[in-house]
């Protein structure tokens, strides 16, 4: 039996899940909390300068390592509310972030107080679980259980909010549960019956595919599903966002598919037959829910851990509950019928052949323009000075989800993304989370000029904690994808489409970072391979065509489309 503060007990509760690092910004509402943290051996500290941008670097963390990313919020109210769009991105991307707020003193509820924000209903929209501890005494009770939801299938962010009074009051606590004793062990698998199915389909298939997508590559899946793609000689058509779940080089790869992927994929997804889908929703941004992403006619072999994920937006010829790594083995097990191996053998070599023609013409019609750069310009020139161990993080808009598709990928975690959030001014902190995790991979942050605008002062973060990141804005003096639209679908008027930005270079210069500023593709090479080799932050300001857009959303303005 020990003696305790609740800021004490909080933090012990973190030490007991062996939580490495806490991001955070201070304040009065958790004070306990940070004193405590003080004091402790195990965990370290690094203050952010926003509380959105430090849950988006906690996001990066969980997602990159596996493990729970923690943020502190030292103030409730403005410091609560200031913690919603990363929390909803993370429940986007299902990251296990654990959020910690402090909240009102007991007394003060309901009494308009200072500072004052329903906390429980503000964050319940938008995380797996939101708790507000009543109890000094239940402190260790709800972070365990915090940490418990946070990581359970499917993974994402959970909120607790304490109240100052119950941060301060002491208690007597009893031996903290240690998380092997109540943490999941195993996922469930197929049976045998489902099992035997899947192999009867395959072999009665003629153009088959894998898609893949968070599933396989959350759950380092990539060795289980190449095997099984191997033995069946199928291509794997990886969704949108998830591009480095299989190695870009292996001959099975065709890509990330849908509207945002590449057109041998997209293809190979509209004729097939037959769809083994291992991990992935089949939702938005693989399909935007339309056939014309899809074969109407493909019998669909839906795999997820998430039961209400099954068959959700496409009907399914057979659904399996489990973990799709461990499946795609079971499936590898069964014996195929030979007949099916000689007849797949062609759909196969032909899409190899398309790939390998597709990615040809990539390299081949690079617009190698000096000025102004055009991104696929930017794109090869990128692809050939990357390293392979190298992780890349994206925002939104129109030039990041051109380079989704147009970068190279290696080696699984190497590839973050918004997601289904579409989140602009993600890419820099995320990445600063995952360099945390990574500190010995190159990590890359590509973000548009309005992004890293609004996410500037984390470069101070960078630097006073060593966070060693290159950033690549691709600055063309716009909000592009609303420009695009703007374009493409209303004539022409623009409104708050063009926006000025400080020369980033000297920004980065000003806080204490490396600054670059490129203004021809022959440029790009040389710059990037320095940063590489820097050991101190650095930022890249790319000028960017302004007029190389592209309208990504065009199902939104399908009314607007003459026919």
């Amino acid at each position: 039996m020990i003696r305790l503060t609740g800021g004490q007990a909080a933090i012990k509760s973190l030490e007991t899940e062996n939580v490495e690092y806490v991001f955070g910004l201070i304040g009065s509402a958790t004070m306990e909390m940070f004193d405590a943290l003080y004091d402790s051996k195990k965990i370290k500290f690094i203050g952010v300068h926003d509380e959105r941008s430090g849950v988006h670097m906690a996001d990066g963390y969980a997602r990159s390592s596996g493990k729970p990313g923690i943020f502190l919020a030292g103030q409730n109210g403005p410091g609560a509310t200031n913690l919603t769009t990363g929390l909803a991105q993370s429940m986007a991307a299902y990251s296990p972030v654990i959020s910690i707020a402090g909240s009102l003193s007991s007394e003060h509820i309901y009494r308009d107080a200072f500072q004052e924000v329903d906390q429980q209903a503000l964050f319940k929209p938008i995380t797996k679980k939101t708790w507000t501890i009543t109890q000094t005494k239940r402190i260790p009770e709800i972070f365990r259980e915090a940490f418990r939801v946070s990581m359970s299938p499917r993974k994402g962010p959970v909120q607790i909010n304490i109240p100052r009074d119950i941060l301060a009051e002491s208690a007597n606590f009893d031996t903290f549960q240690k998380p092997e004793t109540y943490r999941l062990k195993s996922l469930p698998v197929a049976s045998p019956d489902s099992i035997k199915r899947v192999s009867e389909m395959i072999a009665n298939a003629k153009n088959p595919i894998i898609i893949i997508g968070g599933g396989i590559k959350n759950s380092e899946g990539h060795l289980e599903v190449l095997a099984l793609a191997e033995k069946l000689n199928i291509p794997i058509i990886i969704s949108p966002g998830h591009g480095d779940a299989i190695s870009f080089s292996h001959p099975l790869n065709a890509g990330q598919m849908g509207p945002r992927g590449n057109i041998v994929a997209s293809r190979l997804a509209k004729e097939a037959d037959l769809i083994l889908a291992l991990g992935t929703r089949l939702g938005f941004n693989s399909t935007f829910y339309s056939y014309d992403n899809i074969n109407i006619n493909a019998s669909i072999i839906q795999v997820e851990v998430e039961p209400t994920a099954i068959g959700r937006y496409f009907p399914i010829a057979l659904g399996i509950l489990g973990d799709a790594k461990q499946i795609a083995t079971q499936i590898n097990e069964t014996d195929i019928n030979q007949k099916f191996l000689k007849e797949v053998n062609h759909w196969t070599k032909e899409f190899q052949r398309e790939r390998e023609e597709y990615l040809n013409n990539r390299e081949l019609n690079a617009d190698m323009k000096l000025q102004p750069i055009q991104p696929s310009g930017l794109f090869k020139e990128l692809r050939s000075v990357i390293p392979k161990d190298a992780i890349i993080t994206m925002d939104a808009g129109t030039l990041c989800l051109q380079a989704t598709d147009s970068l190279n990928y290696f080696q699984p975690k190497s590839l973050f993304t918004p997601l289904d959030f579409g989140l602009v001014g993600f890419s820099y902190s995320c990445g600063l989370g995952i360099k945390v995790a990574n500190p010995s991979r190159p990590v890359i942050s590509l973000m548009g000029d309005g992004g890293f605008g609004m996410t500037l002062s984390e470069i101070s973060t960078a630097v006073s904690y060593g966070i060693n990141t290159i950033t690549l804005v691709l600055n063309n003096k716009c909000w592009g994808a609303e420009k695009a639209y703007q374009r493409d679908f209303f004539g022409e008027r623009y409104l708050g489409a063009d926006i000025s930005s400080p020369p980033f270079d000297k920004i980065a210069e000003l806080y204490g970072a490396k600054g670059y500023r490129v203004e021809k593709v022959n440029e790009i090479k040389s710059v990037v391979q320095e940063a590489i080799n820097l050991k101190k932050p650095a930022v890249i300001d790319i000028m960017v065509d302004p007029d190389a857009l592209y309208s990504f959303r065009r199902d939104s303005f399908a009314h607007k489309i003459k026919s």
